[in-house]
């Protein structure tokens, strides 16, 4: 059996969901529930993609030698990411000075930021239908992303929600990539 993108997606989403489940069922030391929550919300996001997409990851509409670069640059990239994030959340609770403790909480951009060179490059290599579909998908992505945020700033100055700002900030990335691949699933099937 060939190992493709919508299988590796699904992989994903069962690795982030069973212990986000297991972690609201059942509590477990070092996990709390915001995080659980997180977990499960990344979990449905890959499974949406996975649904919605013949190929999730996005490899079989460039050049296979494109595709092969994109997962492997993209891969390593955000292993980097995981990596530099893990550290640089232990770190900072045994640093003070304040520029110390600037520069080890943006450390993570760095790796952040050659992954979205990456796409960008692999964005650059593809035929302009994809291209098109690709900045439709962002597009739609970024915008009830957006919605969705409005939503709830106005509703917690109504005092009808109250949502952290930590939280709500470090979740606008992962949210539009999520809606971003459940998109691109969806206008695609348009252009078949």
């Amino acid at each position: 059996m060939r190992v493709t993108g919508r299988h590796v997606t699904a992989g994903l989403a069962l690795l982030a969901g069973v212990p986000g489940v297991a972690a609201l069922l059942v509590p477990v030391p070092g996990l709390d529930t915001g995080a659980a929550v997180v977990l499960c919300i990344g979990a449905l996001l890959l499974a949406a993609m996975a649904a919605t997409n013949r190929d999730p990851m996005g490899i079989d509409v460039a050049p296979p030698a494109v595709g092969r670069r994109y997962v492997r640059d993209l891969t390593a990239t955000m292993g980097a990411y995981v990596l530099v994030l893990f550290v640089s959340l232990r770190l900072l609770g045994r640093i003070d000075p304040p520029l110390l403790r600037a520069a080890v909480a943006l450390a993570p951009l760095l790796p952040i930021g050659l992954a979205m060179g990456v796409m960008v490059r692999y964005l650059r290599a593809l035929d302009e239908m994809q291209q098109r579909i690709e900045l439709e998908s962002l597009g739609i992505a970024t915008m009830l992303v957006s919605m969705l945020y409005m939503t709830g700033g106005l509703l917690q100055v109504a005092g009808l929600v109250e949502v952290a700002g930590v939280d709500a900030m470090i979740s606008v990335f992962p949210l539009i990539a999520g809606v971003y691949g459940i998109a691109r699933g969806l206008i695609a099937r348009r252009y078949e």
